[in-house]
């Protein structure tokens, strides 16, 4: 798939020569029989600035980019980040190896790659087809990215085990993970006409990557670095090796300093005052962490935009440090018997929700046993963030309807007929990936699909399974629209959970089924528009693409689930609340929760007219009314400051609290005000420079950390081999002295005392 094929070379090179030609001799008349529109366009630039800042309006079409060397170096990312942030993902905290760390390491191994080895063949390919190439470059790193989330569905697959005691084989798993995944490729591949080659379709998160890319390679090019001191690999190696050594304390020496509740050591049987300043169950208005982990638990803050980042940070402030508190000390929903913090549901004596006494053996749902046992109890932190995610959604609807829907509709009309630009004309010359290709992927996989929920008993009927990919299908464009425009994606999931919750009720794995195929493949497709995009804007040949995407995908799926295999096989206690190691399961614990609320008791009893959390539905009409208010005070009144006030931000910045807590945003939301504020705009040289480095080397510093820790510290030999005086000494051990870290309530029961209404 590279260009190693002469004639296909030969051919290339010729029809630039042509356009060349008549640009050099100056053909611009269009009625001269020698004029070649192509080569006038090949002088354009995007209509769009901020593309022009940050793309490159030529190409060469002879580059080298799905090499041998790619793809070797491509298929070892897509094994070892996927393996390594599965294997983080079970664990809290936790740290998620992004696109920039392969992005920056890739270059030196590859230019290592293109001066050392030999010039052989394999097969007739070429080992070191020569100089290492931007193109090159890009392979590497979309394989490196394109599975380096975990796959959604592996949380039902740990669900199913954790929470219903059902242990299905591997070849359910696999079927189930690569339904889930590729469907959105399929579905982004088809939708690319509309999403990728429009002008229009801007999708502003791939100027930065673009940018980088050109950064690396145009300073290679020029050999020199525009503003002096050490080189940006260096700087990624002092800081890594820095942080290495550093994260043996909060993660092995002294994890007092990662769990830093220090108020809570002072008074550590003071209910209220672990309640605010605890970080595992409370408000952590301690404000500090000194671990790594724990403040990018929900990414880096060093690439945020401080601005986004203040508005995250005023929704900590005001739903999560003022609400929150009044809600649970005023004792609604009778929160005050549960910790203020938690991702757990709760019986009526304070205790986890055992949702095997309300379901049959088929894990359906048990309405005698239910009403004989408890109704269901969340934290106050757990609802507020149930009515944020409501909020979100006609948040972002009316926010994008008064701000951008000029701009929306404009630009999504004229991607049906604009003329390509500068960035689609050169992408003309690569063969197209025809549309058969991608509906292959589609079928095949949607037989995956229906193997995995008709072979296994899921209760999921195909019918509700052709359904939730309408859904999907359905909002791809107009969402892939909003976001390619203003970077801001309207999620489906509490949809999805809402529309099965109501169809479906009592039935557990079939709402994770209908959720994960409706909502994530929505979003899988939309990743993978966004990969093509970035492609177009790098001059990827499609068919490359194509191919580097399915294959690390299936390659990253499964090394996910033999990664978790290995996990629930290996660790002791693995996903119990107090397991010794942190791995707990946080993602886990609240995907499950959330099949027990929306799955097996229904939205119909918890969230309708009568139902106890009946007051978090208002939270839909407070996210369609707020930014309306914002917009006419900013637009009619004039007031200034209003226009960085963000509600879907806001109502969606906190979106992973549970199984986050205020610790992990707190110290994120002031680390980016000092590098993204601060620092920025003292010493900006500096901070272009260095600043998406620093976090790539922190990041890589604590994983690798982490790793050798743990298996070379605490798992060989159950945690023995390290001296118990280490362990047990006052760092080590502070914290979990303190009612914060045992999850006290502020209510306690005495045993054999319930709460809660009388008849549910």
């Amino acid at each position: 798939m590279s260009f190693s094929d002469d004639e296909k070379r030969s051919d290339l090179e010729k029809r630039i020569s042509v356009h060349l030609g008549s640009v050099h001799e100056g053909i611009t008349d269009p009625d001269d029989p020698n004029f070649d529109p192509t080569a006038v366009a090949l002088e354009d630039e995007s209509p769009y600035p901020e593309v022009r800042s940050a793309v490159a309006n030529t190409d060469d079409p002879t580059m080298p980019s799905s090499t041998f060397r790619a793809w070797v170096i491509g298929i070892m990312w897509a094994i070892l980040i996927p393996g390594v942030n599965q294997f983080f993902f079970f664990r809290f905290p936790s740290v998620t190896i992004t696109q920039i760390v392969p992005q920056l390491l890739s270059f030196p191994i590859c230019k290592a790659w293109a001066r050392y080895f030999p010039n052989v063949k394999i097969f007739g390919v070429e080992v070191n087809p020569g100089p290492f190439t931007i193109k090159e470059h890009v392979i590497v790193t979309i394989m490196a990215g394109v599975g380096a989330q975990s796959a959604y569905a592996t949380d039902i697959v740990a669900v199913q085990k954790v929470f219903y005691n059902q242990h299905t084989n591997f070849g359910y798993q696999w079927l189930l993970v690569m339904s889930t995944q590729l469907i959105g490729f399929s579905i982004g591949g088809i939708c690319k006409r509309f999403l990728v080659a429009p002008p229009s379709m801007i999708w502003p998160v791939n100027l930065v990557t673009a940018a980088l890319f050109n950064t690396l390679h145009a300073q290679e090019t020029a050999g020199t670095h525009s503003r002096g001191g050490i080189s940006r690999e260096r700087f990624f190696f002092y800081v890594f090796v820095g942080y290495f050594c550093y994260n043996f304390l909060p993660s092995y020496l002294f994890t007092a300093l990662s769990y830093f509740s220090w108020v809570c050591w002072i008074v550590p049987n003071n209910s209220k005052v672990n309640q605010m300043f605890g970080v595992t169950h409370g408000m952590a208005m301690g404000l500090f962490t000194f671990d790594w982990g724990q403040i990018t638990y929900n990414g880096s803050p060093l690439p945020v935009p401080w601005w986004a980042a203040a508005n995250i940070g005023l929704t900590v402030l005001f739903f999560y440090w003022f609400l929150v508190p009044i809600l649970y000390f005023t004792n609604v929903w009778y929160t005050g018997f549960l910790p203020m913090v938690s991702s757990h549901s709760f019986d009526n004596t304070g205790k986890s929700y055992n949702v095997t006494r309300i379901i049959n053996e088929d894990a359906s749902f048990n309405l005698e046993a239910y009403q004989a046992y408890s109704p269901l109890f969340i934290s106050a932190s757990f609802a507020m963030s149930y009515g944020l995610s409501f909020a979100s959604i006609t948040a972002t609807l009316t926010h994008i309807f008064l701000y951008y829907r000029k701009q929306i509709w404009t630009q999504a009309r004229r991607s049906l007929s604009e003329q390509p630009d500068i960035h689609a004309r050169l992408m003309s010359v690569y063969k197209e990936v025809p549309d058969w290709w991608y509906i292959s992927v589609f079928l095949t996989m949607f037989v995956f699909g229906v193997v995995a929920i008709e072979v296994w008993n899921t209760q999921f009927p195909v019918w509700a399974f052709v359904l939730a990919l309408l859904i999907s299908f359905v909002y791809t464009v107009p969402v892939g629209i909003i976001q390619a425009i203003t970077n801001q994606q309207v999620g489906l999931n509490v949809i999805t959970e809402l529309i099965i919750g109501y169809a479906l009720p009592g039935r557990p794995i079939a709402m994770m089924m209908f959720k994960t195929w409706g909502y994530i493949t929505m979003t899988q497709a939309l990743q993978f528009t966004s990969d093509f995009k970035l492609g177009h804007y790098m001059k990827i040949p499609h068919r490359p693409m194509f191919f580097c995407q399915v294959v690390a995908t299936v390659i990253a799926g499964t090394v996910q689930l033999a990664v978790q295999s290995w996990l629930f096989s290996n660790i002791e206690d693995l996903c119990s609340p107090d397991q010794k190691d942190g791995f707990i399961c946080p993602s886990t614990t609240v995907f499950g929760t959330a099949s027990i609320i929306w799955g097996v008791i229904g939205p119909a009893r918890l969230f309708s007219h009568g139902g106890m959390y009946y007051g978090l539905v208002f939270f839909f009409l407070a996210g369609a009314i707020l930014p309306l208010i914002q917009w006419v005070l900013h637009k009619k009144l004039n007031i200034g400051f209003l226009k960085y006030l963000n509600f879907p931000l806001m109502f969606t910045g906190t979106g992973n609290m549970p199984p986050a807590t205020p610790l992990n945003y707190v110290p994120w939301v002031l680390i980016c005000f000092l590098f993204n504020y601060v620092i920025r705009r003292r010493h900006f040289g500096w901070w272009s420079k260095y600043n998406y480095v620093l976090s790539a080397g922190l990041d890589a510093g604590y994983a690798v950390g982490l790793i050798v820790i743990f298996f070379t510290l605490q798992y060989p030999k159950n945690g023995t081999i390290a001296l118990d005086t280490i362990q047990a000494w006052w760092g080590n051990v502070v914290y979990t002295n303190t009612g914060d870290w045992k999850g006290v309530a502020d209510r306690p029961l005495a045993k054999g005392q319930a709460f809660g209404p009388a008849t549910w």
